[in-house]
């Protein structure tokens, strides 16, 4: 996840303030050495890490502890609410036309930063909001391009706009409002060229697009993976096009992260949304106060239980509550969970939004760092063990003799000793979820994880 090396020394920073009456001003400016030197690592914004220490140092020197907070608490809690700020505060939003009136989204960008994806991807989050989009291959430098588009829109379940290659993006962008106006769609997604670098013509090109029709939002989409490069791209195309927002793409990566905490402070616009996965539903809004969360090794619970909610319907949480309440989960409740969790992106995707140290005292960040591989292929082990099982088995756990145990085994392509620890595991998270139940409440009935 990106983040991670930063979240990872920023602990550490704070670690070392514990255990201190109050604030001196030495103990300030010695973290905050620390911390700058650990944002600059993260590709942030020299001008932008420079204006962010300062700030906090100057909140925090001499304050005493407060409420109850140590030190280290206390600078979490002022680093945090700057990082916010530096963010952007709120989360912004696509400016959107009422009813049947026609938005237009003009999405552009350099070649590489999945611009092409991502158009299908914001399609796919607007028609889960209601809305009618369509898409319209603007790219006729790049005739994969076009039919990238049109894959990625079958998939989705959204019409694609193309003429081919021959007409000019202008001709084109002005084609596809007027088809877009006669399907009755109210949102067209403008994909538009890229190039290697910024350059005149293409900013030409995009200009010409907005004199011809009228373009709602003009959105920015950048690779996070390239850091400053991003920082500066969204300069140069803010200076040119006036940009409204930007979304950030491969934010899952393994990258430092800085361009997400440099381009509202440097650009003034919004991050609108970010990339988290490679499939077409792993596209997040973008919230300062959840993303300050992360990086400060806090979590994201909010965003998993927005996962859970988006995944899970309230007939398949209520019936799994009642279940649960009865101590009745079986092994097809389970295997509908793991299956849930992956169409959240995996075990990774979940412990990336909880705290660094988790629940009873399961330290997710060494999960996170030195076991996520194995918990995945555990993950796997226990799907083939219970496809291995008949339906009968599935329904009535209690009846997994042993002699069914070595029959489910051979047939997993397990060992006794795994298909006993899987078993194992299962009778002792229907306990904890039983007990969970009745503590967590219906809206808790939701928040399940099968580990």
């Amino acid at each position: 996840m990106a983040f991670e090396n930063l979240s990872d020394k920023l602990q550490e920073i704070f670690k070392a303030l514990k255990g201190k009456g109050s604030l001196t001003e030495a103990d300030v400016r010695t973290a905050m050495r620390e911390v700058r030197m650990a944002l600059l690592e993260a590709d942030v914004n020299f001008k932008v890490v420079r204006q962010f220490i300062n700030t906090v140092t100057e909140r925090a020197v001499g304050q005493d502890v407060m409420n109850g907070l140590n030190p280290g608490q206390m600078v979490i809690k002022i680093v945090n609410e700057e990082m916010i700020h530096l963010m952007g505060d709120t989360a912004g939003e696509l400016k959107l036309n009422p009813g049947n009136e026609l938005t237009v989204i003009m999405l552009t960008g350099l070649q590489g930063a999945g611009k092409t994806t991502m158009a299908a991807k914001l399609g796919l989050k607007l028609k889960s909001l209601g809305k009618r989009p369509m898409l319209a291959a603007l790219d006729v430098y790049r005739p994969a391009a076009i039919r990238q588009l049109e894959i990625n829109g079958e998939k989705a379940g959204i019409p694609v706009f193309s003429m081919g290659d021959r007409l000019s993006p202008v001709d084109i962008a002005k084609a596809a409002v007027n088809h877009a106006k006669e399907q009755n769609a109210n949102v067209l997604i403008l994909d538009t060229a890229g190039r290697l670098h910024v350059d005149d013509d293409m900013m030409e090109e995009l200009q010409a697009i907005k004199d011809s029709v009228e373009v709602t939002d003009t959105i920015l989409v950048v690779d996070a993976m390239t850091g400053q490069d991003a920082v500066n791209a969204a300069s140069a195309f803010d200076q040119a096009v006036d940009v409204d927002g930007v979304i950030l793409t491969k934010l899952d990566g393994d990258t430092r992260g800085g361009a997400a905490l440099s381009i509202r402070a440097v650009t003034g616009k919004p991050i609108l949304f970010s990339g988290v996965g490679e499939k077409l539903e792993d596209l997040e809004q973008f919230y300062p106060d959840r993303m300050a969360s992360r990086i400060l090794g806090m979590g994201d619970v909010l965003s998993l239980i927005d996962k859970v909610a988006q995944n899970v319907s309230d007939e398949d949480a209520d019936r799994l509550g009642k279940k649960m309440k009865k101590g009745q989960f079986d092994y097809n409740d389970y295997l509908m969970q793991m299956q849930q969790m992956k169409n959240m992106g995996g075990l990774s995707s979940i412990l990336n939004m909880l705290p660094s140290m988790g629940f009873g005292g399961l330290n997710m960040k060494g999960m996170k760092n030195a076991d996520m591989e194995a918990g995945e292929k555990q993950l796997g082990k226990i799907e083939a063990m219970i496809y291995s099982m008949t339906p009968y088995e599935r329904s009535h756990p209690d009846a997994v003799t042993i002699q069914r145990k070595r029959r489910i085994a051979a047939g997993a392509g397990l060992s006794l000793e795994e298909v006993n620890r899987i078993v194992k595991q299962f009778e002792q998270s229907r306990k904890m979820m039983k007990q969970m139940t009745g503590m967590l409440g219906k809206k808790g009935s939701r928040f399940r994880l099968p580990f």
